[in-house]
């Protein structure tokens, strides 16, 4: 294409400035954004570049109007245990719960850690004294050091508790579970058993089934919490799953040829354990309080074992007298039903996305 002609300047005459841009020479001079008029306004091409270079090199040597690319630059999707977990180390109560319960595991496995006594190493010469040097909660009516009992009553509490609820998850989640997903008669015959357990009042129940037993251990008390205690969980477990089942992905999965059991276990028991977990966690200081409720009467856990409800059993005669024998495992037990509680409501909150 032939180069357009300039217009002719008379001979003898001033020669005009050269604009900055010059339509007529693309490259010389060129704008990014002319205006038309050329002057000052419009930025010279070296200027341009200069300016990107150094944007370029604040940005991490990307070209303005990139897409980030580097591993950190696009977030991957939390699922509902991280995001749970991130939110759950940024609540104080969680926080505080945790540290009281870490403590109290730590010393029903290892109370030597800070007491040195033997708690069942009795004195009738100190039958209820106050605090003295070296027993800083006192002595009960038979010589014992409380604080001694008390650290050491904090193991048979937290195993009760903590074998009571896993069993009673594990029973109930199981059956459940099952009942939710397959249904049919299966599902009303586990409704009305649960129906007939809820019928039994607890304390009652352990009347009658505790006072037989003549073991010393922790287990039959663990095994008549689970007795009672898997239909609550069996019926949060069924429900949550009937749920679960009815979501797009599950049924995606069995269009795809899916087997009941892949079914089951791939995706919809990871949907819909979350409400067992929370509901177990609350019943842990249910059954810790049941246990001590049961050991006050006399049907519970039995000497020689330590257990708080006993010390409190033997303590409520002479409260009057002696209320420190009273006071200081009726705070432990307090602390941890609570501290437990307060975990399973931190847990609730982070888990049900109804609730942020």
């Amino acid at each position: 294409m032939p180069e357009p002609e300039r217009p002719q300047v008379p001979e003898g005459a001033e020669q005009p400035e050269p604009p900055a841009y010059d339509p007529l020479q693309p490259g010389k001079g060129e704008a990014i954004a002319p205006t038309g008029q050329g002057g000052p306004m419009d930025l010279a091409l070296d200027e341009a570049e200069s300016l990107e270079q150094s944007a370029s090199a604040a940005s991490g040597g990307r070209a303005l109007g990139d897409a980030p690319t580097g591993p950190g630059s696009q977030e991957k999707p939390r699922s509902l245990w991280s995001d749970a977990w991130h939110q759950l180390r940024r609540n104080p109560v969680f926080v505080i719960a945790s540290l009281v319960i870490l403590f109290l595991v730590v010393i029903s496995i290892w109370p030597q850690l800070i007491a040195s006594g033997d708690p069942l190493q009795c004195d009738l010469s100190k039958s209820q004294q106050g605090a003295a040097p070296g027993h800083p909660f006192g002595y009960d009516t038979q010589g014992c050091d409380v604080y001694t009992r008390t650290v050491y009553g904090a193991r048979a509490s937290i195993t009760v508790g903590i074998c009571a609820t896993v069993g009673a998850a594990l029973l109930g989640s199981a059956l459940g579970g099952l009942a939710g997903f397959f249904g049919g008669w299966g599902d009303s015959l586990l409704s009305r058993v649960a129906d007939i357990f809820f019928g039994i009042p607890v304390v009652l129940g352990g009347l009658v089934f505790l006072s037989v037993v003549t073991s010393t251990t922790v287990w039959p008390v663990v095994g008549f919490i689970v007795l009672l205690g898997w239909p609550q969980l069996a019926r949060i477990a069924r429900g949550s799953v009937i749920t679960a089942k009815q979501n797009d992905y599950v049924q995606a999965a069995r269009a795809l040829g899916a087997s009941n059991g892949r079914m089951l276990l791939r995706h919809v028991a990871p949907n819909a354990v979350a409400p067992v977990i929370v509901v177990a966690t609350i019943a842990l200081g249910t059954y810790i309080a049941l246990e001590a409720t049961l050991s006050f009467l006399g049907v519970g856990l039995r000497p020689p074992t330590v257990s708080w409800g006993i010390d409190i059993s033997n303590a409520a005669s002479q409260i009057r007298n002696a209320p420190h024998m009273l006071l200081w495992p009726a705070g432990a037990l307090s602390i941890t039903v609570l501290a437990f509680i307060m975990l399973g409501d931190a847990v609730r909150d982070a888990l049900d996305p109804k609730l942020r």
